[in-house]
């Protein structure tokens, strides 16, 4: 098994309870820690064979940009669900989202959830 490792992908999005989140919207980052099953692509150097990190790109963005969540902890769940779903080779996805503008009264960098598919016992 390897492990691919995508940091602090940034997209602009409405997630969150209140509806000033849905109107104003605000920068929202993703890091994905995908567990990938080898199979053939460490000796055949083929991007065929493994997970191509632009198309999880492309999928995180749709999911975190598409239809608005409450819940960051959703957001991430279905970040998961979708990698999984269309790479077969991850056989863990742990996936975190930070919202640096969460409304809370006092001061902070980031709220941040983390978030594994599949989950285990």
């Amino acid at each position: 098994m390897y492990t691919i490792r995508m940091k602090n992908c940034a997209f602009f999005a409405r997630h969150g309870v209140l509806d000033e989140e849905e109107t104003l919207g605000q920068r929202f980052y993703v890091d994905a820690v995908l567990d990938v099953v080898p199979d053939s692509a460490l000796e055949s150097d083929s991007i065929d064979a493994t997970v191509d990190y632009g198309v999880a790109f492309i999928e995180i963005e749709k999911i975190i940009t598409g239809k608005r969540r409450f819940l960051i902890e959703a957001l991430a769940l279905d970040v998961a669900k979708a990698l999984c779903r269309s790479f077969p080779q991850i056989r863990r996805a742990e996936i975190t989202v930070r919202k640096p503008n969460a409304p809370v009264p006092g001061v902070l960098d980031y709220v941040e959830v983390t978030v594994v598919w599949p989950q285990q016992a």
